[in-house]
């Protein structure tokens, strides 16, 4: 009876190890995935920061283009050919910076869809793109900017993985109905396959990082997703409300 009594006793304290120990692992994940949101925010708003600068030196070229074109005139009309040359170098190096592809009236997310589509232009990625973006959001605008920057850095990556010809990306983005609608289609030779509502890449292990990103807005502002993997090309459909 004794002998009963203490095998009973260690296996409820067995038990209770295990129980204990999923506990603190799953603790552990949550402090983990915490941790990691919080510093790739701040990785985030660090290039933020770093974009919005090259933004607003490409929108300031723009605004003072009359004025430069003046200067170059000015040294022309005095026969300056070098001057005038060394200017126009130094303002092609400002240019070289980033493309003005997006002007929406949102600071963060023009300097983050520049900044993106650039790079994938520059890739040879064919793109078509369009953005909408309202004054007023109830979506902050480093949320929206996760978004949008974990799509295009999807959609790219996914691109590479096909012949340079067959790479494409489309972005539309837009009111509909009370709500943002984003869109991202691109290429891809991938086959991403559904597991627990996730959608999760047989090639790439850190693409998974991405979508939950993207999940986590979604899912805090109570929008709606949607993803639809079909042969040769990967869409992502997200409704956020206004």
């Amino acid at each position: 009876m004794r002998m009963g009594m203490i095998g009973l006793t260690v296996v409820a304290m067995l038990l209770l190890l295990v129980i204990i120990g999923v506990v603190i692992r799953a603790i552990m994940q949550r402090q983990y995935e915490k941790a990691l949101i919080d510093y790739q925010n701040k990785i985030l708003s660090q290039e933020m920061d770093e974009v919005r600068s090259i933004y607003m030196t490409m929108r300031g070229w723009r605004h003072d283009y009359h004025n430069h074109m003046q200067s170059v005139k000015a040294y022309l009309a005095k026969d300056n050919i070098t001057e005038a040359k060394e200017y126009i170098n130094r303002l092609e190096e400002d240019l070289a910076d980033i493309r003005l592809l997006f002007d929406t009236g949102n600071l963060n997310v023009d300097a983050i869809l520049n900044a993106k589509i650039s790079l994938a232009l520059e890739n040879g990625i064919r793109c078509d793109y369009k953005a909408v973006i309202p004054k007023e959001l109830s979506v902050s605008d480093i949320d929206l900017c996760v978004v949008i920057g974990n799509l295009i850095d999807n959609a790219v990556e996914a691109c590479r993985t096909v012949k340079q010809e067959e790479q494409f990306l489309r972005l539309y983005i837009a009111p509909l109905k009370q709500q943002l609608y984003i869109t991202v289609t691109n290429a891809t030779s991938e086959v991403v396959r559904k597991l627990d509502e996730e959608y999760i890449s047989k090639k790439r292990g850190d693409h998974g990082h991405g979508l939950k990103r993207i999940n986590n807005v979604v899912k805090k502002y109570d929008g709606y997703i949607n993803r639809k993997n079909e042969p040769g090309v990967f869409v992502t459909e997200i409704m956020l409300p206004l």
